[in-house]
C-alpha cells in the first residue's frame, strides 16, 4: 500500500514535470501543465501502462496529499492579499467588484440552470460563483509582465481580485451549509465563522509574534512554524465544521503584515510547490475524456465568461466617468476563470454537490481561457484601438468627448506641453508650484487617466484627455502651436511607440518647438539627440549624483541634514499624483 501511494506520487510528479516543460517552451500556463499531466496518467487519460491500462487507477491515492496542498495554496494566497489595500478600496474598485461579482453569480446561476449544464441548481450555483472568480496568477503575472501593475487600469483590476478574494471567504464559509439555507444552520456557521477568525486574530496578534521573534534566526524553525500555523488553523476550521481550506486562507490573511511574512513565503514557496502540483495533477486525474458534449460546454462557458464581464465590468467602470481605456482594459484583464474555480469545485465534489462532468467543463475551459486570455491581455491596447471606432458609432463617447475644459481660456494652446502625466511630470508640476506658481498658466497636459484629468482642472491647469501616441490627440492639444515639449515617459510605459517615435511624430507637427524627452538607456541619450531632441532627461543619473552625495554626507556625520533637507522639500508639498 505504501510502496503504492510512493509509485504514484513519483509518476504524478514525472509526469507533471514533462509536460511542464514542454508547458514553458509553447509558453503556456503551468497549472494548464498540470491538469494535462492529470489527464493522461489518470484513468480517462492514454492507456500507457503495462498491460495497456492507465498508470493511476485510483485518484484517491493521493487524495490526502492534494488536500493538504489545497490548503498550502489558500494559504499562501492569503498571505499576498494585503488588508490596507483592501480595505482602503476606492469607490470605483468596490462598485465595480459588487457589481461584477453579484451580476456574474446571478447570471450564471440562472442561465446554467436554465439550459440544463447542471443537475440541480445547487450546482449551478457552484458553476456560477466558479465562472465569476478571475485568475490572479495568470493576471498579476502577465500585467507585471507588461509593467502595467501601477497603471489606473492594473489597479482597478487588483482591486477586483482583491474583493474577489474577499467574496470566496464570504462562500467558503456558508459552502459546508449549502444544502440547507435555513437562519438558524446558517446563523450557527457565522458564529462559528465569527470564532474561527476571532481566534486567528487574536493568536496572530499575541501570541505569533513574539514566537516568531524568537525563531526567526532558525529558517528551518521558520518554515515549521509556517506549516504548523496553516495546519491548525485548517484542522480548527475542519473541526468547527467549516471548510479546512477557509481555515487555511483565514491564517495565511492573519500574518500577511507580519515582517516575516517575505520569509515565510520564500520558505513555503518550494513546498507549496510540491503539494500544489499534486493537487492539480489530482484534479487531471477527474477529468472526464473530453467529449463533443463536453467540448462544446466548457466553450459555452467560456462564452459565458467573457460576456458576462463585459456585461458587468465594462458599463460600471463606463458611467463612472472612467473612458474608454479604464473601462475596458480591465474587462479585458478579468475575463478567465481562476484557478481557484477549479478549488472550490473541487471541495463541492468533496461535499457531494458537484460532478465530476462540471469538474471536467470548468477545467477545460479553464484551459482555453488561460490561453486566450493571455493573448487578449498582452494584446489588449491593440484591442482598444479596434474597439474605440465601435463604441463611437455606438455613440458612447470617451472622455475627451464629454469633459470639458473650465474656461474658454483654458482651451487656447499653451507654450509648455507635457505629453504623459506619471510621477515626474507630477513632481515637475509641484516644484513649478512653489517656484514658479506663473508658469502654471502657461501649461497642458495630456494624458488618459481621469482622476489626473480632475485634479489637473482643480489646480486650473488645461487638461487634455487622450493618448499621447494618437496624431489627432496631439493636434487638439495644441501641441502645433507649443514652444516648449516635453514627455517624461520612459519607453517602457508608452504603448505602441517609444520616445524615438514620440519624437519624430511631434518634430514632424511642430518642427520650431524645443523637444525634451526621456532615456532609460544611456545609449539612447545620443540617439535622441541625433533625431532632434533638444535635451535628452536621464533620471539615473540624477538619482546617482543623489546617493553621492548621501555618501559624501554620511562621511562627514551629515546624512541627518540631508534627511531635514529633503523633508523639508516635501513639507506642504501638494502633487498630483502622491
Amino acid at each position: 500500500m505504501e510502496q503504492g501511494l510512493v509509485s504514484d506520487i513519483a509518476i504524478c510528479i514525472i509526469a507533471a514535470w514533462l509536460v511542464a516543460v514542454v508547458s514553458q517552451v509553447a509558453r503556456q500556463p503551468l497549472l494548464l501543465a498540470y491538469l494535462v499531466a492529470g489527464f493522461l496518467i489518470g484513468p480517462h487519460g492514454i492507456p500507457i501502462g503495462p498491460g495497456g491500462h492507465a498508470l493511476i487507477t485510483d485518484p484517491k491515492s493521493i487524495q490526502t496529499i492534494s488536500e493538504i496542498g489545497l490548503s498550502l495554496l489558500l494559504f499562501m494566497i492569503g498571505l499576498e492579499i494585503d488588508l490596507k489595500k483592501m480595505l482602503s478600496a476606492g469607490k470605483v474598485i468596490t462598485y465595480t467588484a459588487a457589481i461584477q461579482i453579484i451580476g456574474c453569480v446571478a447570471l450564471g446561476w440562472l442561465i446554467f440552470d436554465v439550459i440544463g449544464v447542471v443537475q440541480n441548481r445547487l450546482e449551478a450555483l457552484y458553476l456560477a460563483v466558479a465562472a465569476a472568480m478571475s485568475s490572479t496568477v495568470i493576471i498579476v503575472k502577465i500585467l507585471y509582465d507588461k509593467r502595467e501593475l501601477e497603471t489606473l487600469a492594473g489597479r482597478v483590476t487588483l482591486g477586483v481580485l482583491v474583493l474577489q478574494d474577499v467574496f470566496v471567504i464570504l462562500f467558503l464559509a456558508i459552502q459546508p451549509n449549502l444544502k440547507n439555507l435555513a437562519f438558524s444552520p446558517l446563523a450557527l456557521a457565522l458564529g462559528k465563522v465569527i470564532l474561527l477568525v476571532s481566534v486567528a486574530f487574536l493568536t496572530s496578534r499575541y501570541v505569533l509574534p513574539p514566537l516568531f521573534r524568537i525563531i526567526a534566526r532558525l529558517p528551518e524553525l521558520v518554515l515549521v512554524g509556517a506549516l504548523a500555523w496553516c495546519l491548525a488553523m485548517a484542522g480548527f476550521a475542519g473541526w468547527l465544521g467549516l471548510s479546512t481550506a477557509m481555515g487555511a486562507l483565514i491564517a495565511g490573511v492573519m500574518v500577511s503584515t507580519f515582517p516575516y511574512t517575505l520569509d515565510v513565503v520564500a520558505k513555503v514557496t518550494s513546498i507549496r510547490d510540491f503539494f500544489v502540483t499534486l493537487f492539480f495533477v489530482g484534479l487531471g486525474l477527474e477529468i472526464p475524456v473530453p467529449t463533443w458534449g463536453c467540448i462544446l460546454w466548457a466553450l459555452f462557458l467560456c462564452l459565458f465568461i467573457v460576456s458576462s464581464r463585459f456585461a458587468t465590468i465594462f458599463p460600471s467602470l463606463y458611467f463612472m466617468r472612467q473612458g474608454y481605456r479604464v473601462s475596458l482594459l480591465p474587462t479585458i484583464n478579468l475575463s478567465q476563470i481562476s484557478e481557484l474555480s477549479l478549488v472550490l469545485l473541487a471541495l463541492g465534489k468533496l461535499s457531494g454537490d458537484v460532478s465530476e462532468n462540471i469538474i471536467g467543463i470548468a477545467a477545460f475551459a479553464f484551459a482555453f481561457m488561460a490561453v486566450g486570455s493571455t493573448y487578449a491581455i498582452l494584446g489588449s491596447h491593440g484591442i482598444l484601438r479596434r474597439v474605440t471606432p465601435w463604441l463611437n458609432r455606438l455613440e458612447l463617447k470617451d472622455l475627451d468627448q464629454t469633459l470639458s475644459d473650465q474656461s474658454e481660456d483654458n482651451k487656447k494652446a499653451k507654450s509648455i506641453c507635457l505629453l504623459g502625466f506619471s510621477w515626474s511630470a507630477s513632481s515637475l508640476i509641484g516644484e513649478i508650484s512653489r517656484e514658479r506658481p506663473d508658469l502654471l498658466t502657461e501649461i497642458a497636459a495630456i494624458d488618459f487617466n481621469p482622476l489626473v484629468h480632475e485634479r489637473l482642472l482643480q489646480r486650473k491647469i488645461r487638461a487634455v484627455y487622450g493618448d499621447i501616441t494618437s496624431r489627432d490627440v496631439l493636434l487638439h492639444a495644441g501641441v502645433g502651436e507649443a514652444k516648449l515639449i516635453i514627455c517624461s515617459l520612459p519607453n517602457t510605459v508608452l504603448k505602441g511607440a517609444d520616445n524615438a517615435k514620440m519624437l519624430r511624430q511631434i518634430r514632424d507637427l511642430n518642427p520650431h518647438a524645443k523637444i525634451v524627452v526621456h532615456a532609460e538607456l544611456l545609449a539612447d541619450v545620443p540617439r535622441l539627440y541625433a533625431a532632434g531632441a533638444n535635451y535628452v532627461t536621464a533620471p539615473r543619473l540624477l538619482e546617482a549624483a543623489d546617493l553621492l552625495q548621501v555618501i559624501e554626507a554620511n562621511e562627514q556625520n551629515l546624512i541627518d541634514q540631508k534627511r531635514q533637507a529633503q523633508l523639508k522639500l516635501l513639507d506642504n508639498r501638494e502633487e498630483i499624483i502622491p
